[in-house]
């Protein structure tokens, strides 16, 4: 530091004391530019065709699962005749625990595989494109569990006749809404969300 002739240290001259002003101050960060906003594109036609099929083929399939619920003790019933069948002579008590074994497992089956087809298309939804093998995936494994659950959930006269018209309707449903989620116009709105990335 600069020293006078005293000795004492050179102290420097106050801006008031030199006659010129203070510097202006420093900008703050409101001339940042702000952050880009990601715009979603509204979901094509194809895509809502489809959500609309699956949500239809939802209702079908929660209607057979309701019904068969409401008629739980004639199905029960008919079940302790077709357990009987196939294992005749058996304890009375272990013939009705398997019935309401097989009654309430088909029951928990299709249930489990709706709610595994409506979380898939909820993921579809918020474009998670790779979701579309896995409805198609849950489709067929669905189908395979309605094969399985028909000789114990489908009873006999025009009851029956309407659990696999509703089955079939579920089915065909679901699969036009699948077919929809793999129209080129909904492909190219699944994949805007890589590019925005």
């Amino acid at each position: 530091m600069a020293q006078q002739r005293d000795g004492e240290p050179q102290r420097p001259d106050s801006p008031a004391r030199a006659g010129t002003t203070p510097p202006p101050p420093r900008p703050g960060l409101s001339y940042a530019a702000p952050a880009p906003i990601l715009v979603t594109p509204p979901a094509p036609r194809s895509v809502r065709l489809a959500q609309s099929f699956w949500l239809l083929s939802f209702v079908a399939g929660l209607a057979v699962l309701v019904g068969s619920f409401l008629a739980r003790e004639s199905n029960l019933a008919r079940l302790r005749t077709v357990v009987d069948q196939m294992a005749p002579g058996g304890d009375a008590a272990a013939v009705t625990a398997s019935s309401a074994i097989v009654f309430w497992g088909s029951l928990a089956a299709l249930l489990l595989a709706t709610l595994l087809e409506a979380a898939a298309l909820a993921a579809v939804t918020a474009r998670h494109g790779w979701t579309r093998w896995l409805m198609a995936a849950l489709l067929a494994g669905h189908a395979a569990v309605m094969a399985v659950a028909a000789a114990f959930l489908v009873p006999e006269g025009d009851a029956g006749s309407y659990v696999v018209l509703l089955w079939g309707a579920e089915l065909l449903l679901a699969f036009v809404g699948l077919v929809a989620l793999f129209v080129p116009s909904a492909g190219r709105w699944l994949k805007s969300r890589r590019a925005l990335r």
